[in-house]
């Protein structure tokens, strides 16, 4: 342990001469390299911001479809089933005359009532139900007056008689009731 002093100045100089030549290079600016860096940087935070807004754009412009293509599907099974249910509609209009008239035969009276009871069923399930109108005020967006009559006895634009039923799935209506209105 015993050194020369000489030597141990020289020891411990050498790493404050680095340390000292290290914090010089450090502080020296580079004057050549520091815009082109800068520039680049600023291209690439553009091209950055800019590839953002073309996802938010598409990230939107999907959302839309998605939600475009679901309605567009329901709106299709809705149309679909009532098409489905217009189509049936006239035999229900038969099976209603069918229970209104005369009949002398019970076997058949119960035949036609059964099957009228399964085709309400059927609508039911399909989520069909009739527009209610007999009594009812008369509204143009449910109902088509083909006749008016003058009663005193009843209110005004009140439905005194049903010709055909109508139909409705949802808030969309299928067939307009065909209606005699009182004056």
């Amino acid at each position: 342990m015993n050194q020369n002093p000489e030597t141990a100045a020289e020891e411990v100089q050498e790493p404050v001469c680095e340390e000292t030549a290290a914090e010089e290079t450090a502080a020296e600016p580079v004057t050549e390299e520091t815009p082109d860096l800068q520039a680049e940087l600023d291209k690439a935070k553009e091209a950055l911001s800019q590839q953002e807004t073309q996802y938010q754009y598409l990230a939107a412009e999907y959302d839309n479809f998605r939600r475009r293509s679901a309605k567009e599907k329901s709106d299709a099974y809705a149309k679909a089933k009532g098409d489905a249910a217009l189509a049936f509609l006239p035999v229900f209009d038969n099976l209603q005359r069918a229970l209104a008239a005369p009949c002398t035969d019970t076997a058949y009276a119960k035949g036609v009532e059964m099957t009228m009871t399964q085709l309400r069923q059927v609508l039911e399930s399909l989520e069909i139900t009739e527009i209610p109108a007999l009594g009812e005020q008369f509204d143009p967006n449910v109902h088509n007056a083909v006749m008016h009559v003058d009663d005193p006895s009843v209110g005004e634009n009140t439905i005194v008689e049903v010709f055909q039923s109508g139909f409705r799935t949802g808030e969309k209506v299928i067939r307009f009731s065909m209606v005699k209105v009182a004056n």
